[in-house]
């Protein structure tokens, strides 16, 4: 049988939910209003999937590309779409990080051995 989670997030087809009671179980207690699902349940269920091997993996990026079987680059860009659709929190990207130096190098705003040299420096979180 499918997750309850993974059905309701198909069934939906991306539309927005509202969830009208909830009941807690094993009780005889219930509670009626419009609740809206948290950011993370909105996720696509393979977005929610990502999201939870990158939370048990620690924020491994190496540990990821080896899980799903894709590059690095692919591993930043679906986590920057994810975040994206999480606009509930806000992180600023700390200047000199392996981040910032590999998006100047794709803006093409440094050159390859500037970017080596920066991530030499010290540029070499995960």
């Amino acid at each position: 049988m499918k997750k309850d989670w993974a059905y309701l997030t198909s069934m939906t087809r991306g539309k927005s939910i509202r969830i009208e009671r909830v009941g807690i179980e094993g009780e005889d207690i219930a509670i009626e209003g419009a609740f809206d699902l948290p950011p993370l349940a909105r996720l696509e269920a393979e977005d929610q999937v990502f999201v939870a091997v990158f939370v048990k993996s620690h924020g491994s990026i190496k540990q990821m590309e080896k899980h799903f079987g894709i590059s690095y680059p692919t591993v930043k860009s679906r986590l920057n779409r994810i975040s994206e659709k999480l606009d509930f929190v806000e992180v600023e990207t700390a200047p000199g990080s392996r981040e910032e130096i590999l998006e100047q190098l794709q803006r093409g705003e440094i050159s390859v051995d500037e970017a080596v040299a920066a991530l030499e420096k010290g540029g070499n979180d995960e």
